[in-house]
């Protein structure tokens, strides 16, 4: 277990200073939650947020949306961050050394973990200047990003999975897209109520808009009720998949 721990934490610290050496990965993943925040609410805000029956400011509906968008994104860069050492032969190096196999995805992981928990808080900050005022206070806020970090570390090892059955680092990325524009079919944007019958029954039972409508709840200051377990549900589900699928693929390599 001590062996599996320090080789865990050598190959965190690799990505890391991968991501610090080549910053445009985690650039853009930063800033495309903060530019779809800003343009929805200063550009379609007016159009979209006036026919909502939020009861608020669009800004505060859409923001837990773009948060969740931002875990998204920046989950699934592992995916190709793991493409790129299965395709490069690094991984064929490391077998040759006496390092414990489990810890080159563990690395993977946990570094894409904190890379999205900080562009999480960018994103939060950017909300707050343009005029997000959440009610939540200290235990609304420890729930939000726990919930968030639970969700990042079940999306993180499925996009590892993602890159692990990837031929190219391109197709790695295209694999991640549909777990990235999900949220756009849930209540991310707008309510499930506005939207036709059948994507009104996708968007009400998908796994975001219960991690969605959850966000909403703590950053509101409200009872999350059974949507929060059915949120926490989820997001174990997506680890435990994640997790099982991952394994099992890196296994056969």
């Amino acid at each position: 277990m001590s062996h599996a721990i320090t080789d865990s934490a050598t190959m965190l610290r690799r990505n890391l200073r991968h991501a610090l050496r080549y910053p445009g990965m985690t650039v853009s993943n930063v800033a495309m939650p903060i530019v779809m925040l800003l343009l929805f609410v200063y550009v379609f805000g007016g159009a979209i947020g006036g026919g909502l029956r939020t009861g608020g400011n669009y800004i505060d509906y859409i923001t837990p949306g773009i948060v969740l968008m931002a875990a998204t994104s920046g989950a699934m860069a592992v995916a190709v961050g793991v493409c790129v050492d299965m395709t490069e032969g690094i991984i064929n190096r490391f077998r040759t050394m006496a390092i414990t196999r489990a810890s080159v995805l563990t690395g993977h992981v946990v570094g894409g973990v904190i890379q999205t928990m900080i562009s999480i808080v960018l994103v939060v900050g950017v909300a707050l200047l343009a005029g997000f005022r959440p009610a939540a206070g200290l235990a609304g806020w420890l729930g939000v990003f726990g919930l968030l970090a639970l969700l990042s570390f079940g999306l993180t090892w499925l996009a590892a999975a993602f890159g692990l059955i990837s031929k190219t680092p391109e197709g790695a990325s295209n694999a991640a897209l549909p777990v990235q524009f999900l949220p756009f079919f849930g209540s991310a944007i707008v309510t499930p109520e506005s939207m036709p019958a059948g994507l009104r029954w996708f968007a009400e039972h998908q796994p975001f808009t219960p991690v969605i409508e959850t966000l909403r709840a703590l950053l509101n200051g409200t009872p999350t009720g059974t949507t929060g377990l059915v949120a926490l549900a989820w997001c174990v589900a997506l680890a435990l998949a994640g997790y099982l699928w991952a394994r099992t693929k890196f296994d056969r390599v």
